[in-house]
């Protein structure tokens, strides 16, 4: 309930989670059928890199600043930069999408994307954002309960096959939200077992996340990968030396596309030790 994701936006870890999100949504609309997307921690949905709380960390200088000054040749990082620079054409020189932003901005006139957030003045802020946006739904909610509550999707007569389901946590927990991360993908796999379902999480040091790993490839999902992307070595517990994702259900050749944006995201936003990592944990069939 403390954090406030406005001094982290567009910080390497955004950077990460946003491109993915993108290259998912890209994927998943070559169908036709509508989509339903949830995230469960949602923030405001809109940022302001000007504002206090952005400039009193400097975050983003490192993450999007540079990204957009280097502008590395890569179809899933033009993807990103642009909808970043359609957000600023609309909202400002200094605004940063949120990613239910980007999957309203993603996502087509058929598709539905309920977005949780538990915290009431960020819950406020959300609304306001797509209040003029039949599409968006914002709920002042636990995302981890939306799961439960909103899985399968239907929304009137309308069932969603097919669909997304985002979980962006801010660890305030330390290691214990990994157990309800993971309670919460087997709740929601369980439900909507053809879902694609992405979980964000932080690295510190590696080792420490092997109890994830394990429980992660056991989860009933057909097929599980980690795209990691490390701007320092993960040697060090005192800092968020990178961030990855867990993806389940992922569309096919998802990983295929975010691995080549990951070399050159590790070059571009690391140091001289940055480095990327992309490793399935249960293949597809």
């Amino acid at each position: 309930m403390n954090y406030r994701h406005t001094f982290h936006a567009g910080n390497h870890a955004d950077v990460l989670k946003h491109v993915a999100l993108l290259a998912l949504c890209d994927a998943l609309t070559a169908k036709p059928a509508p989509l339903f997307a949830l995230d469960t921690h949602a923030g405001r949905g809109l940022y302001a890199l000007d504002s206090n709380s952005a400039l009193r960390t400097g975050e983003a200088e490192g993450g999007i600043g540079r990204l957009l000054a280097e502008s590395p040749k890569h179809l899933a990082i033009t993807r990103y930069l642009a909808a970043v620079r359609a957000c600023r054409q609309v909202h400002g020189s200094a605004s940063y999408p949120g990613s239910p932003w980007l999957l309203a901005h993603a996502l087509r006139p058929d598709d539905r994307i309920a977005a949780c957030e538990l915290h009431p003045e960020e819950a406020q802020l959300l609304g306001s954002t797509f209040a003029a946006d039949a599409r968006v739904s914002a709920h002042e909610r636990d995302g981890y309960a939306a799961i439960k509550a909103l899985l399968p999707p239907r929304i009137g007569d309308t069932r969603f096959n097919r669909g997304l389901v985002i979980i962006d946590p801010p660890y305030e927990a330390q290691l214990e939200e990994f157990d309800t991360a993971i309670h919460a993908l087997r709740e929601g796999l369980t439900r909507w077992p053809q879902g694609t379902f992405a979980l964000w999480y932080p690295i510190k040091m590696r080792r420490a996340l092997q109890p994830f790993y394990r429980r992660a490839a056991a989860l009933p999902a057909k097929s599980t990968f980690v795209a990691e992307l490390l701007v320092h070595p993960d040697d060090s517990p005192l800092r968020m030396n990178g961030s990855g994702l867990l993806l389940l259900n992922a569309p096919w050749r998802l990983d295929e596309t975010l691995r080549g944006a990951l070399q050159l995201l590790a070059r571009t936003l690391g140091d001289p030790s940055g480095s990327w990592r992309l490793d399935w944990l249960k293949e597809p069939a």
